[in-house]
């Protein structure tokens, strides 16, 4: 294990043989499988693109950079309502006494289910895309939704959840105290809580959470099949309570088991939960506690998901955090991409795994992480693009006003 100290860190974990048992549990392609056959029901379902990005892999010295671009997923500019949805279709199943079928979903939104399983609201605390899939799912369906944020959450993401038909309450504190919050809250109401993060006796719905995610994988499969690659030989994937990464990581272990690409897994300097997780060496997860205050507002999470980290801490092959000035960079050059690769919109959150590559690609005082991860010239890098323009006006200072420059010894000079 390997833990340097500076502006960016990264810790190798180094395991000899992975335990991908609980990935292959919870991952499987026959899981996967369920959830994107659920997915394809929902009205506006498509396919979301592949993007590869062959003149930077030149640039760079890489085989090829893909990046799976949910920018628009189901017009909601983000991956969060792949989990939110097949959430609610599980406990909606479950209520009924047909978990494990598949369910029309034109049949979960009917009258006459709202008259089996009773007047439900949808509860879950968020940082912004969360909660606005949740909404938008809870809406289609015909549910209430009160959503939970944070007092740093801009208007502008708390008017997006609010135009899909939901309640929203503002917590004074971080997003760890809004999860705490609504927690009370829920009790109390006789709400049922959706979220993507576990805590004791409560582990199904984030796991179904995590299970919906597995659609954007099982596409990204077929779609590399299309290209000729068995898949990734690398897989970047940013992290907050650890619910994406963990799938991720998860299904290209069920997938592949020893044999699965190297995942490496981006966090903020400033929520560096699952990093510290990982310094620790205890096998348990730890808090990062403070305002969490950086501008990757879905990664800003100071609790990890201890069902994440179960799988993260055995499967996972290094752990980096990184400033914000990072993810700036990764949002301007996926906006401004070299002459024949394909523009992307991509948040703070959704870029910031391109701009850990990029640094780690051109920076000397990165080569020691970049030869441990064995990045070459017959390496294919995946990257998910969990987000696009979430928050406009952050958008434009980071684009057009150059908000959170990279510093000037950093610049690329060819």
């Amino acid at each position: 294990m390997t833990d340097t100290k500076q502006d960016i860190s990264w810790i190798i974990t180094n395991h000899d043989v992975k335990d991908v048992e609980l990935a292959s549990k919870l991952f499987s392609m026959k899981n996967a499988q369920t959830s994107r056959r659920f997915h394809k029901q929902i009205p506006g379902y498509k396919m979301s693109p592949l993007q590869g990005l062959p003149h930077l892999a030149a640039m760079f010295g890489v085989g090829g950079i893909w990046t799976k671009d949910e920018s628009s997923r189901l017009e909601l500019n983000s991956f969060k309502v792949l989990g939110g949805s097949f959430a609610l279709y599980r406990y909606l199943q479950s209520k009924l006494g047909i978990l494990g079928e598949d369910t029309p979903f034109a049949y979960l939104a009917s009258d006459e289910v709202k008259e089996k399983v009773g007047h439900i609201t949808f509860a879950s605390a968020t940082d912004g895309n969360h909660g606005r899939g949740i909404a938008w799912a809870a809406q289609k369906l015909g549910f209430k939704c009160v959503i939970y944020v944070h007092s740093e959450t801009t208007s502008r993401r708390i008017d997006a959840i609010k135009s899909n038909g939901a309640t929203v309450v503002v917590v004074d504190g971080n997003y760890d105290d809004a999860v705490r919050q609504v927690a009370i809250d829920a009790e109390k109401n006789g709400w049922t809580i959706i979220s993507d993060t576990s805590w004791d006796n409560y582990t199904e719905i984030p796991t179904w959470i995590m299970q919906g995610y597995l659609t954007l994988l099982a596409e990204a499969q077929e779609q590399f099949s299309g290209q000729g690659i068995v898949k990734p030989t690398h897989v970047f994937v940013q992290a907050g309570v650890g619910a994406l990464a963990a799938s991720v990581v998860g299904f290209y272990h069920a997938l592949f088991g020893q044999d699965a690409p190297t995942c490496i897994i981006v966090e903020p300097d400033k929520a560096p939960c699952l990093f510290e997780s990982a310094k620790a060496n205890d096998g348990k997860p730890h808090t990062v506690t403070g305002a969490l205050d950086t501008i990757m507002a879905g990664l800003a999470c100071g609790d990890p998901s201890p069902m994440a980290w179960d799988i993260l801490k055995e499967d996972a092959d290094a752990f980096v955090q990184v400033p914000d000035y990072i993810a700036a960079k990764g949002m301007r050059m996926y906006a401004t991409p070299l002459k024949g690769d394909p523009f992307i919109i991509s948040g703070e959150s959704g870029a910031v795994t391109l701009g850990a590559f990029a640094s780690i690609m051109q920076e000397e005082r990165l080569s020691g992480l970049r030869k441990a991860l064995h990045i070459d010239e017959n390496s294919q890098i995946l990257f998910i693009n969990t987000e696009g323009n979430t928050d406009p006006v952050h958008f434009r200072q980071v684009i057009w006003e150059g908000a959170n420059p990279v510093p000037k010894e950093y610049w690329i000079n060819r």
